[in-house]
């Protein structure tokens, strides 16, 4: 019996799955073709996707299951009316991401990314024309309350920024607003909603639109929270003042694209998550529960979707 790994892991977890089963990589060219007959778990990261032709090429398969947080590479409905379990790790990248975040907003706010090129192009004078701000004293709009966006808040709230959550339960000791008023109010936003029909493009024209001139604007989530025509209407119009971003709706973006060009832009590899410790965690506690699972066990609470 295989595991089959859709795309490459932390080499710890790689070798715990490989102490009791073989080990198949479907992007390995010179891999002997996958016997998906003998197929037990697929594992994947964020790319590699696990759609319901798969699974039904698998007869044996017992588990599924992304390192990482969110779902949206996996078919977990097609999944669910399979009977297969879908592992993953919910809250295991929050510390990272929101550190990330963190750094891309003070990025924006401080403009370091963009003084540190002039500095190294001999820019030095610049600095007589420096406009960069601090974030004590800002509003920031959090968009999504679980355990990313709580600590993006929590890391906020040391900055002494005023923080306004959209959130449907409690969001103390924060203050719970609609779209509408924390697009009105705040001086920044952050993205930390999950992508689904109800939330992709959450980010129109018209939310453009409603938010403060010069607002800043962070997307450690998924692109496609964000519609991407607007966003580049939006800078090009001054509107919103400066764009960050670890995910974009098309990943890597286009040669031509204008946020290359942007320098009220920053924008990170989807490395938010990356950092050693936690993509060792991600992957090596996503193979512990998937071996649980195939020996019977049952794997630890809340790492399997839906249970």
């Amino acid at each position: 019996m295989s595991v089959l790994l859709l795309e490459s892991l932390h080499p710890d977890a790689e070798a715990l799955l490989a102490a009791g089963h073989e080990v198949v990589r479907a992007a390995d060219p010179n891999a002997p073709a996958c016997d998906f007959d003998a197929v037990q778990a697929i594992l994947t990261r964020g790319r590699g996707r696990i759609d319901e032709p798969l699974l039904q090429r698998c007869p044996r398969l017992r588990a599924i299951a992304r390192c990482g947080v969110g779902l949206d590479n996996l078919d977990t409905a097609a999944a669910r009316r399979l009977g297969i379990p879908v592992v993953f790790a919910p809250g295991g990248n929050a510390a990272t991401v929101a550190e990330h975040t963190l750094a891309l907003l003070l990025d924006l706010a401080r403009g370091i990314t963009r003084q540190a090129l002039q500095v190294r192009s001999g820019g030095w004078e610049q600095r007589g024309r420096y406009q960069g701000n601090e974030l004590r004293g800002l509003c920031l709009g959090v968009l999504g309350f679980g355990n990313i966006g709580r600590r993006v808040a929590k890391l906020a709230d040391a900055f002494g920024m005023r923080v306004l959550v959209l959130s449907r339960r409690d969001a103390a000791p924060y203050h719970a607003a609609d779209l509408p008023q924390i697009l009105a109010a705040a001086d920044a936003l952050t993205l930390h909603l999950p992508l689904t029909d109800a939330t992709r493009g959450l980010l129109g024209p018209e939310q453009f639109a409603a938010m403060k001139p010069g607002a800043l604007l962070v997307n450690t989530a998924r692109g496609a929270l964000i519609d991407g025509a607007a966003l580049r209407d939006a800078l090009r119009r001054g509107q919103l003042g400066g764009f960050a971003a670890d995910v974009l709706e098309q990943e890597p973006p286009a040669d031509d694209d204008e946020l290359l060009r942007s320098d009220r832009v920053v924008l990170t590899p989807h490395t938010a998550s990356l950092t050693a410790a936690t993509y060792r965690e991600l992957c090596v506690g996503t193979a512990r529960n998937v071996l649980a699972i195939l020996r019977g066990e049952q794997p630890e609470p809340h790492s399997v979707f839906g249970g």
